[in-house]
């Protein structure tokens, strides 16, 4: 969260074809209207020629009103073939987080939030098990069980759906669901989806990838935090950890390990999220410091 309690701050995400011209034209447009950078951040893919930009900034002594604001920036846009999002800090993004049995992440979350390192709102925990309906309400977070089978998939994500447009979620995060989306919850929920997959992907996708490692004899195991697309685990990676391992571990071993990488995995994407530091370009994404 902000530590900066008298600005009023803003974050610009854009991406284009890369030219000539295109810093200076952001800079002129914002500090025309009043706006102060703060911190800018950019890059450009040799290979592709796009360019990516995130810049934060204080709106505290803007010169002319937002909706003024947005319309220059927009001229801007039109003129480079951006594509840009703007995003103002004082909406915090609201966020439902979708769980199973297994709590390691689910506990992790719900902690980080609580110490203030994710600056966010808690709407709602979705869950097709009742298992960690007391966790949430320990934390003050709402709790809604929908119970989920291959006969009641299709209801089931309707009724989950429901709740989100009823609760205008911003952002769905998949601590440790054991569910697979349908295409259509994808396509319909209409919001960035993170899902944490307990391997280095592309290494061992689908289920139990510990036991798949096992199996290989690997001297890595890891886990991969991506946004959740129609295609199983095929999604863009927005963070990865590794730990190594060894002949002497056994599955369980590699589980333990594992646990531990997908709590750091998740939060650290969550957070980047949060923060407003991920463009997505194709199936990759430019993640800035």
């Amino acid at each position: 969260m902000s530590s900066e309690p008298n600005l009023e701050l803003a974050t610009l995400l854009v991406s284009c074809p890369d030219r000539r011209g295109i810093v200076a034209a952001l800079s002129q447009v914002l500090s025309g209207h009043g706006a102060n950078i703060l911190d800018s951040d950019q890059h450009t893919d040799p290979h592709e020629r796009v360019f990516f930009q995130r810049i934060r900034f204080d709106l505290s002594e803007l010169l002319s009103d937002k909706l003024t604001l947005e319309r220059s920036i927009g001229e801007v846009a039109g003129r480079f073939g951006m594509s840009y999002r703007l995003i103002y800090a004082s909406k915090p993004k609201r966020v439902a987080l979708f769980v199973s049995k297994h709590d390691h992440c689910f506990y992790d979350l719900l902690l980080r939030k609580k110490s203030g390192e994710l600056a966010c709102e808690f709407a709602i925990v979705i869950s097709n098990h009742p298992d960690l309906e007391a966790v949430a309400a320990q934390f003050g977070v709402r709790f809604r069980h929908v119970p989920k089978t291959a006969a009641n998939k299709s209801q089931a994500e309707d009724t989950e759906l429901g709740l989100l447009s009823e609760l205008g979620v911003d952002l769905i995060v998949l601590a440790r669901y054991m569910q697979v989306l349908s295409s259509e919850f994808v396509t319909r929920a209409a919001v960035p989806i993170i899902n944490i997959h307990h391997s280095f992907l592309p290494a061992f996708i689908g289920q139990k990838p510990y036991h798949q490692a096992h199996e290989r004899g690997v001297k890595l195991v890891g886990a991969t935090a991506h946004y959740a697309t129609a295609e199983l685990d095929q999604g863009p990676i927005i963070e990865q950890d590794v730990v190594r391992c060894s002949h002497r571990d056994s599955v369980e071993d590699l589980v333990r390990k594992g646990k531990d990488l997908e709590k750091v995995a998740l939060a650290r994407a969550v957070r980047a999220h949060l923060d407003d530091r991920v463009l997505v370009f194709g199936n990759k994404t430019v993640v800035f410091d």
